[in-house]
């Protein structure tokens, strides 16, 4: 059983680097992608998307300006492009794909090379991702803080409520990527992939977003319109959902993401009270009934909390 929904590839990802319970390796019935699936024994369901862009914001959460460097979204685009693909690229390949001058292009392959961020095959003269881009992965992943401090909570919530919980972080681009995870012991568990990203606006941690964004309905409404769901709400239902996840501080996601699936999320809070992270439960909708959805969010707000003030500490 096999259905493909919406999400993005990360770097760590590509690599099958996983921690916390997430599987790397592909079993007889299919291979491990980056995103959510729901696993009975060989059956998987595997999702992908694209990441959808957001204006950088400095520590109090006001916009900055970001001036273009060429060089480095030009660098930055070859290693997505590549880290996209089945198979190695020719230097033409890259060129086109991204529409750069051949010329250009090769110098910049040349550092990154020279990096070990990507390989040259000197046969067939065509390039890769290389084995440094797994050092820069694994610094992410030990980096500490939240990671490390989220993973205790995390098994918690996992042994207390029979559910996959991820600790995720939102980027200063409102970029959602998933930064640790506890799985359950039910013969029936959603699975994600350490690294996983998806939709800015999608599943609980989207209304989340929405909610502490500070933009306006239109903005907002421009941005659902491109979120990929397998049973997509109706953009009111999705607003006034977003409206009461402000009013109750958490988000419920209830067989949109993924039909038969339920996901209740929390958000972590800077102490300038910007969302920097959210801790994520995921399960079968059938065994999360209203009662139970309720207990658990409230312990996870509790949780939370507890986050929130462990790392202004360490801050």
């Amino acid at each position: 059983m096999e259905r493909s929904i919406p999400a993005q590839h990360s770097l760590m990802a590509l690599y099958g680097m996983a921690t916390g319970g997430a599987s790397p390796e592909a079993d007889a019935n299919g291979v491990n992608l980056a995103g959510l699936q729901l696993q009975k024994k060989h059956s998987r369901m595997a999702s992908r998307s694209t990441s959808a862009a957001a204006p950088s914001a400095t520590k109090t959460g006001r916009s900055v300006r970001v001036r273009p460097v060429p060089a480095v979204t030009r660098s930055i685009a070859i290693l997505r492009l590549l880290g996209e693909q089945k198979q190695p690229l020719t230097l033409k390949s890259v060129a086109q794909a991204l529409d750069l001058v051949p010329s250009t292009c090769l110098h910049i392959l040349r550092v990154l090379v020279s990096e070990d961020l990507v390989t040259l095959d000197p046969d067939t003269k065509r390039y890769a991702l290389g084995t440094g881009m797994i050092s820069l992965a694994r610094s992410v992943l030990e980096g500490g803080g939240f990671k490390q401090l989220v993973q205790p909570v995390l098994d918690r919530m996992a042994a207390q409520f029979g559910v996959t919980a991820m600790g995720v972080e939102i980027s200063a681009r409102q970029t959602v990527m998933v930064l640790a995870i506890s799985q359950s012991n039910q013969p029936f568990r959603v699975h994600t992939d350490v690294g996983s990203q998806f939709d800015t606006l999608v599943s609980a941690t989207g209304r989340l977003i929405a909610a502490h964004s500070g933009e306006g309905w239109p903005a907002l409404k421009e941005k659902f319109a491109r979120v990929a769901w397998d049973k997509a709400p109706s953009y009111t239902a999705w607003k006034k959902e977003v409206e009461l996840t402000r009013l109750r501080g958490w988000a419920l996601d209830r067989d949109n993401f993924m039909a038969g699936i339920t996901v209740v999320a929390v958000p972590v809070l800077s102490s300038s009270g910007r969302l920097v992270h959210t801790l994520v439960a995921v399960g079968l909708t059938s065994q999360l009934g209203a009662p139970r959805v309720e207990k658990m969010a409230q312990a996870m707000q509790r949780e939370a909390a507890d986050l929130s003030a462990l790392l202004d500490l360490g801050a």
